[in-house]
């Protein structure tokens, strides 16, 4: 793991953005490709990612504490190579999307689904994404013209705002819920708990296993951290 190389790190702006600078040189990508968010909040908030690496010698450079800085990393390597691509998979999530699938029993869990799911079913298809849903384990098919209006939703993403889109379909499983948070209707914590409904019965009835919590509640902050800069990048 890298160690800390730098002891200043600020904030810099030019005609592509906002981007931070240590010792005065630009942070790049691993694939030395320079760094541009879109706005001074999400560079503020970069910035103390970099900030916090300790400052002795032994200081570790950890990309697991940095998410903003890995959302960066992915968004500056290339997404305007690869926007088609990642706006298919956003249409395919859509295609298979969690809040359509439902369980068939037992009746109190069937009741957690309806009321937590069907609200954002509704806010979907007041969006043009009309999704039908299933109790049958065998997939169904959503109408082609919902699937093009995630699609068209993608597309009219700037690179960084996809990126994240793109990365909260692939944690939620859910396209809606992405949306959802990007539009800034539903928290990224909330629509997190709402696509771990499942697990989060299980553990009612048989108990919390502590190293399988652990990591679901390290995916829920960093999704809460990342999810917060859906009104910074638009």
């Amino acid at each position: 793991m890298a160690r800390r190389f730098y002891a200043d790190v600020t904030v810099d702006r030019d005609r592509n953005g906002w981007f931070i600078r240590l010792d005065g040189r630009a942070l790049k990508t691993p694939g030395k490709r320079p760094i541009r968010v879109p706005s001074q909040r999400v560079a503020d908030l970069l910035k103390a990612e970099w900030d916090a690496v300790p400052a002795a010698e032994d200081g570790e450079i950890d990309p697991a504490l940095m998410p903003i800085t890995r959302l960066a990393n992915v968004a500056s390597e290339g997404v305007a190579d690869r926007r088609e691509a990642l706006i298919a998979d956003a249409r395919n999530y859509a295609g298979t999307d969690l809040l359509s699938y439902r369980a068939p029993d037992p009746a109190d869990f069937v009741a957690r689904q309806t009321a937590a799911w069907d609200p954002w079913i509704d806010w979907a298809a007041e969006r043009g994404v009309r999704l039908e849903t299933t109790d049958s384990i065998r997939a169904i098919d959503q109408a082609e013209t919902s699937l093009d209006t995630v699609a068209d939703y993608a597309c009219g993403l700037p690179d960084f705002a996809m990126t994240l889109f793109v990365h909260l379909v692939a944690v939620y499983g859910s396209a809606v819920l992405a949306m959802a948070v990007m539009e800034q209707a539903l928290e990224a914590g909330e629509a997190f708990d709402l696509s771990r409904i499942d697990e989060l019965y299980r553990a009612e009835i048989w108990g919390v296993d502590e190293a399988d919590e652990a990591v679901r509640l390290a995916l829920r902050a960093e999704t809460v951290t990342l999810g917060g800069l859906a009104p910074d990048i638009g």
